[in-house]
């Protein structure tokens, strides 16, 4: 797993994370939404390649709102290229790692698509909210406490 602020990236790792996710968000949900929506910059990224040097699985976390005071970070633009080996899960528990250890985070909180409440609560998120269309997916709101 490689850990780094958007300032550490490499123009082939930020290139590379966005193509990732373009594959998975765009072209396979075929969701035509504006990825680039100036959160990156202020973000963790957390994202591991595959043998072919493609990033196999990324998210990013931030504080919620840009503000640290409220001890709520977010993680979000969870992708993985690679379905069923396991990379989400190892990606998202480093997220989660990452949003206690080094933020220092009370709450964690999410979107998650509908289909994927399963595999979030693997990780302690409780689903707190009513299902919501986002991008035309359904979505609802997830959060786990820490602390």
């Amino acid at each position: 797993m490689i850990v780094k602020h958007f300032n550490e990236l490499s123009t082939s790792e930020l290139y590379e994370r966005l193509k990732t996710r373009f594959e998975i968000f765009v072209t396979e949900q075929e969701c035509i939404y504006q990825d680039m929506d100036d959160k990156d910059q202020d973000a963790i990224h957390v994202f591991c390649y595959n043998d072919s040097r493609r990033v196999a699985g990324c998210l990013r976390v931030f504080w919620k709102d840009h503000d640290e005071a409220s001890g709520v970070a977010q993680i979000g633009r969870v992708v993985t290229l690679e379905h069923g080996k396991g990379i989400g899960g190892q990606i998202l528990h480093e997220g989660v790692r990452v949003a206690i250890e080094r933020l220092k985070a009370k709450k964690i909180y999410l979107e998650a698509q509908e289909y994927a409440i399963g595999y979030y609560a693997k990780e302690g998120f409780e689903v707190v909210s009513e299902p919501f269309m986002e991008d035309g997916i359904p979505h609802v709101k997830m959060e786990r406490i820490h602390g």
